[in-house]
């Protein structure tokens, strides 16, 4: 089963595409920290997200850098060959659903 769960904060205001298709589709990241035990230090991990049609809309438009938010959704590898012909790989979120938590004041 491929499903995944990040609550954290946007790391940057969601970028939105529009396609000649009607699709949308917004990108963001999310920054989830954590507790490492064997530094004894807080590590934040950075998560890219994918979002698509009417959630990316609402995220385009409510999604802010510093908001906290909850995505549910499965795990993707997307791959590539970059301009010097070198294989390229980075996992992301494709997110099926995106809740904001705390208020609208807490993002400013």
């Amino acid at each position: 089963m491929n499903t995944a769960t990040i609550v954290g904060r946007a790391g940057q205001d969601a970028e939105i595409r529009y396609f000649e298709s009607g699709k949308v589709k917004a990108t963001f990241s999310l920054a989830v920290n954590r507790w490492d035990s064997k530094t004894k230090e807080e590590v934040t991990d950075w998560f890219n997200i994918e979002v698509w049609d009417k959630q990316a809309e609402f995220v385009g438009e409510y999604l802010k850098k510093g908001r906290e938010a909850v995505v549910d959704g499965r795990i993707s590898i997307s791959k590539w060959t970059d301009q010097s012909g070198e294989e390229r790989e980075r996992f992301l979120v494709i997110a099926n659903n995106v809740r904001l938590l705390g208020s609208k004041r807490d993002s400013m």
